[in-house]
């Protein structure tokens, strides 16, 4: 009866949804600078209703996009009158997100919710029952797991924060999953890596070696009030759910929102687009949450960002070609990191600078607290390299999570070995 009763509600929210019937995501090639500018002009007409996955930025790195049916043959049209080769990497968006939705139905139906040991964490899951995962965790570890409330969002939902410590006074390291709220494999992950912590703690010498010395905190859903919105309303959203002044867009960019380049290349100053800056730097309140929290703790030495997707490792910066400081040490770190990742399952992960990895970025998370001092501030994007995208099925969970910890245990374990 438990199972026919959470498929009923799943099916009724379903209705809700945001359709993507005969949508497609498209994978462009542009064979030099020229093409890149010439896919860029497609970006900048808003009638085209297209969500670029991966941004325009130089000849020799794709870009996927998401493109609306009513828009398709105009752009496939464009494409190819101007030699711009592509593909079709998701032949029908809906039909996988379909998947997902049967995928969740079965594996929150057979789920115990009770305990964080039968927590499903092989499934997509909901804002309530992370929370309840959360609270969970903690009242099975008490002294060592704590949840702190660093602020609220837009629309008043907790910004929950593990803590994960076995004394006082200690410096730290920060991890944040999920602040783009599509990005559902690195909520998944933080909830595996929460576990992972208490599960290994005082079995793994490392681990213990590191808690015992440095604590950890996690803020698994970062950016609670999109992910919401993606389970009840548009699986597709991206961004805050802030009102703008002035238009009928909503939302800002939280990777955007930082005071670290802020304004600059790769944001945009239109509310409607994916990457909207926000009206000022830190507007945002869930940004702001954490800024005020690193500020008052003054001894995070470590910080790691997870997105998804593209398989890569980055360091600052995104806004500004200017090499960091500290360039040597955290690409030779970033290596070390990645072929641990890759000694698990063989995932190929590539490295470098954001600006000159994956596109310029300004006001970006890790450019703000390198900026700050955090020497070791980094991104992830997780699996895959494009062929689900942001769909990435339930089944990868678990070997996303596990492969991600090996190469975050190496930035974390640097670290608590180089504490400055």
């Amino acid at each position: 009866m438990k199972g026919l009763l959470v498929l009923f509600a799943l099916v009724v929210a379903a209705y809700g949804m945001e359709d993507y019937g005969g949508q497609q995501v498209l994978r462009i090639l542009p064979a030099d600078e020229q093409q890149v500018d010439l896919v860029r002009e497609l970006e900048n007409l808003e009638h085209l209703k297209l969500d670029f996955w991966r941004a325009p930025t130089t000849f020799f790195y794709p870009i996927d996009v998401r493109v609306p049916f009513f828009s398709l043959q105009a752009v496939k049209v464009y494409l190819e009158s101007n030699n711009i080769n592509y593909s079709i990497m998701i032949d029908d968006l809906q039909g996988l997100l379909d998947e997902e939705q049967r995928d969740m139905w079965i594996g929150r139906s057979m789920e115990d919710t009770r305990s964080t040991n039968s927590f499903n964490y092989a499934a997509y899951h909901s804002f309530d029952s992370i929370s309840t995962f959360i609270n969970n965790l903690v009242a099975e570890n008490p002294g060592f797991v704590s949840k702190i409330v660093i602020g609220n969002s837009y629309q008043g939902r907790p910004l929950n924060v593990l803590r994960f410590s076995t004394g006082s006074n200690r410096p730290a390291f920060w991890i944040d999953t999920g602040i783009h709220s599509r990005e559902w494999v690195t909520q998944a992950t933080g909830v595996w890596l929460a576990k992972k912590i208490v599960t290994d703690y005082g079995r793994d010498a490392s681990l213990t070696n590191t808690l015992n010395r440095l604590d950890i905190y996690l803020e698994i859903v970062t950016n609670p009030d999109g992910y919401a919105y993606t389970h009840a309303t548009d699986r597709m959203w991206r961004k805050t759910r802030s009102p703008n002044t002035g238009s009928t867009c909503v939302g800002t960019d939280p990777n955007r929102n930082w005071d670290a380049g802020f304004g600059g290349g790769g944001s945009s100053s239109n509310p409607c687009a994916e990457t909207y800056r926000g009206r000022a730097a830190h507007s945002e309140p869930e940004v702001k949450a954490i800024v005020d929290f690193v500020r008052s703790h003054g001894r995070i030495k470590g910080f790691v960002s997870i997105h998804s997707y593209s398989q890569m490792l980055l360091y600052p910066y995104g806004y500004t070609t200017t090499r960091a400081a500290d360039y040597a040490e955290l690409d030779n770190l970033s290596r070390t990191a990645v072929n641990a990742l890759t000694s698990l399952y063989g995932t190929r992960y590539t490295y470098g600078s954001i600006i000159t990895t994956i596109y310029q970025a300004s006001g970006g998370t890790v450019d703000w607290t390198y900026n700050q001092g955090i020497k070791y501030s980094f991104t992830f994007e997780l699996r895959d390299t494009g062929r689900y995208g942001f769909i990435l099925p339930a089944n990868q969970i678990i070997p996303t999570a596990e492969e991600t910890w090996l190469a975050l245990t190496k930035l974390i374990e640097h670290t608590r070995d180089n504490l400055y």
